[in-house]
Formats: structure tokens, sequence, C-alpha cells
């Protein structure tokens, strides 16, 4: 199994789909990647050479592409940062709910959660009288 960056990328995938797998890679990267370290993107995983292996490792040093734990603390900061200058962004990531402008009346359960009824919510209502 090929291990990069600390990940074991899958061995039955083509090599730039199984890059993907690293935090920080997408596949544009990845087929950066692969014409950087001169390894076909088309052959499975299970079937590179050590070599390959280790030239991908060198070519994403190379690119300077942030991946894994340097990718996740620079997105932190980022949301970080929005949340003390106190942007709109910023506060909508402190609230829990969508950032880029989503309706949120009837969706977004991803970011809000398990619904909560407030009130007397769909009971019965005791008649008077």
């Amino acid at each position: 199994m090929a291990r990069i960056a600390g990940i074991d990328i899958p061995r039955d995938k083509k090599v730039a789909f199984s890059l993907c797998y690293i935090y920080g890679i997408g596949l544009t990267k990845a087929k950066a990647i692969c014409t950087e370290a001169k390894v076909d993107e088309n052959i499975r995983v299970k079937d590179l050479k050590e070599k390959q292996v280790i030239a991908i490792r060198d070519a994403i040093t190379k690119l300077e592409i942030k991946i894994e734990g340097q990718a996740r603390s620079e997105m932190a900061m980022n949301i970080k940062r929005l949340k003390d200058v106190g942007s709109y962004k910023g506060i909508r990531h402190r609230r829990g709910l969508p950032v880029n402008g989503q309706r949120t009346k009837t969706n977004a359960r991803t970011r809000k959660g398990k619904k909560r009824t407030i009130g007397l919510g769909k009971g019965t209502v005791e008649k008077k009288g």
C-alpha cells in the first residue's frame, strides 16, 4: 500500500484519483503532481513501483502544496480571523449557519443540525370551552 503524507491511499484506484484522498489535493493538483513526477495518472496505485512513489512525494514538496496538517491549520486560522474581525462570514461560522448565501428557511440541515421544534409544535392543542 502506498503511503504518502501519512495517508494510505487506495490501492485499486488510479493514481490521480487516489491522491485526492490527501487533504489539500484535488483532481487538478493530483494531475499536476503526476505530470511533475512523470508518472502515468491512469495506472493503478498497486502497480506503482517504489521509485514512482518517491517521485510523487518529491513532486508534492517541489510544487510546495500545503497538505494535511498544514492545510487544515491554515483553514482554521482563516476562519478564526473572519470570526475575530466580525465579518458576515465570521458571524455565520460562529452561529453554525451556512456561510455562502444558501437558503435556510427549508434546507441547511447539515449546518443547523437536527430540527428542534419551538413552542407547541405539531402536538394537539387544547380547546377552550
